[in-house]
């Protein structure tokens, strides 16, 4: 045996089995009490249900307005574009370095940090002082658009 192969130990709980006599303590009435709803078969309440009165969820006002056309960028900073390991910086080889976890609609490069090595960027948006410090370097900053 080995810390690798351990697993947990089977269930020891049996299945409770209701409605088998008086004796087994879940006979008659198999422990749901006596009448109402949640004593039928198919009884009960959904989730959010307050017994007839007007639920929560309805009673609050609906505030605020959600834009359907608005992006959700990426921010990618200076001091994140330092842990790139190629020279050429694109979404999918962020992803794969794992600097980033998603592109969303598209990478925006912030001024955040200090740039230690030339790099090459495509992204969606590059901040002026971003850009700046990147082509201070030698690098190239170019501009994609969402397709």
């Amino acid at each position: 045996m080995e810390l690798g192969n351990l697993k947990p130990s089977e269930s020891k709980i049996e299945k409770k089995r209701v409605g088998r006599g008086i004796g087994s303590g879940l006979g008659k009435t198999s422990g749901r009490g006596h009448k109402g709803q949640k004593a039928r078969s198919g009884g009960g309440v959904r989730r959010g249900f307050e017994g007839g009165q007007t639920p929560l969820y309805r009673r609050l006002p609906k505030r605020g307005f959600t834009n359907i056309h608005s992006k959700n960028y990426t921010e990618v900073t200076l001091k994140m574009l330092n842990k790139a390991t190629t020279e050429e910086v694109t979404a999918e080889s962020l992803i794969k370095d794992g600097i980033i976890r998603k592109e969303n609609d598209g990478i925006v490069v912030i001024a955040t940090g200090k740039l230690e090595k030339k790099v090459n960027v495509k992204a969606i948006r590059v901040t002026a002082k971003a850009k700046e410090e990147i082509e201070k370097l030698g690098g190239k900053v170019e501009v994609v658009k969402v397709v």
